[in-house]
């Protein structure tokens, strides 16, 4: 079992850009990616980036005290049973990768940092 998240080159750029425009710390745009990646009811794409150059994040900083609250919303969102290395990284990751693309665009759609928080307190409810 790996304790360490290797993320793709395009996700960390993605991910240190939003840092820069936030302030917030990358573990919380990590739980706000996973989180906005949980809205949508498809299962994501499993990363299959070989070609390296990403971040690589330990476990504890993503997801801190709460991991099992984020493996039991994976398992809930995959609708089946999931070992502890299928949710780390494998599907983690994957719902990192596409979270961390849709908060990119609700942030560059919001225009500004107050607009973006608005947002994502209403993400979903339309």
């Amino acid at each position: 079992m790996s304790n360490r998240l290797k993320i793709s080159k395009k996700t960390s750029d993605k991910l240190l850009e939003l840092q820069t425009y936030t302030n917030f710390t990358r573990n919380i745009l990590v739980r706000l990616a996973v989180g906005l990646s949980l809205q949508d009811p498809s299962m994501p794409e499993l990363p299959n980036d070989k070609a390296g150059g990403g971040l690589e994040i330990d476990r504890s900083v993503l997801t801190g005290e709460y991991d099992f609250i984020y493996k039991t919303l994976i398992t809930q969102h995959a609708q089946k049973e999931i070992s502890d290395e299928d949710y780390f990284p494998t599907l983690f990751n994957a719902h990192l990768e596409r979270g961390i693309t849709l908060l990119d665009t609700e942030y560059k759609h919001a225009g500004n940092m107050e607009k973006f928080q608005t947002n994502l307190l209403q993400y979903g409810k339309e």
